[in-house]
């Protein structure tokens, strides 16, 4: 059986990162069952992004995850699979579908770690982050993939950042925290991965993976301090 583009990203991830040790694909969840987790999830969730959404809860020491996609979203990856190549018809709903197996499987590896508050902000903007962060990096190796030279020009770079940070609108949302919580991540993913392409492979890995074991706090710290380094007297 040849291995579905889900299987392949969240393989990427846990290469990158750690096993999470179950198939994530099986958390996919239905329409009718996304509606009703919404409902539950309170006013807020109305506002998020209707064609892919990743659901959190836990019960019993256990944490449970849905992550669903809409039917367009999946048309659309069917019909231009980013696995023969990535264009404006497909970039958008690759960053959708990246970004909801990201989410899942760092919420996994969160708690498996111990961190068991998912319904605190600094929860939530860590995975938003930490989204943004990995889906970049998964994109430049879609890219990539497809240069005979393997090499990724300015231009490459220009259009992957247009779609994945420029495209983005908190000030679309209307709840304050929402608004603040997109607008303060994207501001420090968009940096952040600035910083990450001066790195050669190996050092960028290692980065990385220090990236991935901070809190919230910590990355936020670790970036602005990227932004603003101490100067030399």
């Amino acid at each position: 059986m040849n291995p579905t583009l889900f299987s392949e990203v969240q393989r990427l991830f846990e290469r990158t990162y750690a096993s999470v040790g179950i198939n994530l694909e099986e958390c996919l969840i239905d329409r009718s069952r996304c509606a009703h987790l919404t409902r539950l999830a309170g006013a807020s969730a109305c506002e998020l992004n209707d064609l892919a959404r990743t659901f959190l809860r836990t019960a019993d020491d256990r944490l449970y995850v849905g992550i669903y996609y809409s039917s367009w979203l999946i048309e659309q990856l069917e019909r231009h699979d980013p696995r023969t190549g990535l264009s404006d018809a497909n970039i958008r709903s690759l960053i959708m579908f990246v970004e909801e197996i990201n989410h899942a499987l760092h919420a996994a590896l969160q708690f498996k770690a111990g961190l068991r508050q998912i319904a605190a902000e600094d929860f939530a903007r860590n995975l938003e982050l930490q989204g943004l962060v990995d889906t970049y990096l998964v994109l430049l190796l879609f890219v990539a993939f497809f240069r005979r030279t393997q090499r990724i020009s300015r231009a490459d770079r220009r259009w992957l950042r247009f779609h994945l940070f420029e495209c983005q609108t908190p000030d679309a949302y209307k709840d304050e925290n929402l608004r603040a919580r997109y607008l303060e991540t994207g501001e420090l993913a968009a940096s952040y991965t600035h910083f990450l392409d001066t790195l050669n492979g190996a050092r960028r890995l290692e980065e990385i993976r220090n990236f991935h074991s901070l809190s919230y706090e910590q990355k936020k710290r670790h970036i602005l301090a990227l932004m603003n380094p101490p100067q030399e007297r």
